[in-house]
């Protein structure tokens, strides 16, 4: 590719075309393409790079804090959750509904990593997300009353296609906490997708919750249209800690036995 070729395409704002432009016109005169063919072909190199560089803006953007899919769960730790159920929200027709959903279980029973993968997925599809715990969101929000930011905070969570809120139900909220969470589940009722994790189940989120009018006003909005997924299997991370231990204890007994056998040779 000349320069003056390179300037113009720069210029278009294609940099899919810049990086593969060579490789394709080699590839061109090898297989005979036509023009329509080679046009198709470096027209699809810019798709994809675009593609590819709006997934990467969206996973910035959603404060994702690991890579987890659906493919990586262990189902058969959870021998009681639907992998055909998982699998079908994985397909964001509940984001395409304005559907909710709320995963409740055990701490360490998976609800982070499945709502994490229903994330990626959404972003794969194109849509917006942003991942957050409960207690981050109120604490950004009652900050944001200080400095008459609220209503750009506000934004910041009811704008994307899915929110995600992790470890609801870990502490009670105040009067200002309901208030604001009221005004994002509100805001988002029809209009968009929330995720949420809970360790309690669900006729007790009524109690973590101060104010029971907007309380009832929260979970009436949140439940018209969700989606529950109760996990009641074992935490991955006590059978995790469980191997750990056993593998120390497995060491130190043969650590015992080499060195009860070390003092036996001796005598």
């Amino acid at each position: 590719m000349n320069d003056s070729l390179r300037e113009k395409i720069t210029r278009l704002h294609l940099p899919g075309i810049i990086r593969t432009a060579d490789m394709r016109a080699e590839q061109a005169e090898k297989e005979h393409m036509s023009y329509l063919e080679f046009l198709e072909i470096v027209m699809n190199d810019e798709n994809m790079n675009r593609s590819r560089n709006r997934q990467e803006q969206l996973m910035r953007k959603s404060r994702i804090p690991q890579h987890k899919t659906i493919e990586e769960f262990n189902f058969s730790w959870q021998p009681t959750l639907n992998r055909q159920i998982i699998y079908g929200l994985g397909t964001c027709e509940f984001i395409r509904k304005r559907e909710n959903i709320a995963f409740i279980g055990h701490p360490g029973t998976g609800k982070t990593h499945l709502s994490i993968a229903l994330g990626i997925k959404a972003i794969e599809q194109g849509y917006t997300v942003l991942f957050t715990t409960l207690s981050e969101m109120m604490e950004d929000l009652y900050i944001s009353r200080a400095d008459n930011s609220f209503r750009l905070k506000l934004r910041k969570y009811t704008q994307p296609d899915l929110l995600i809120i992790d470890e609801f139900g870990l502490k009670k909220l105040s009067q200002t906490n309901v208030d604001d969470l009221y005004e994002v589940i509100s805001h988002r009722y029809e209009r968009s997708s929330t995720i949420i994790t809970s360790n309690k189940q669900f006729d007790e989120w009524g109690s973590i919750l101060f104010d029971p009018v907007l309380a009832t006003a929260i979970l009436d909005r949140f439940v018209h249209h969700c989606n529950f997924i109760i996990i009641e299997g074992d935490s991955y991370r006590m059978k995790d800690r469980e191997r750990i231990t056993s593998t120390k204890k497995r060491g130190h007994q043969q650590k015992i036995q080499e060195e009860d056998s070390t003092t036996e040779s001796e005598i």
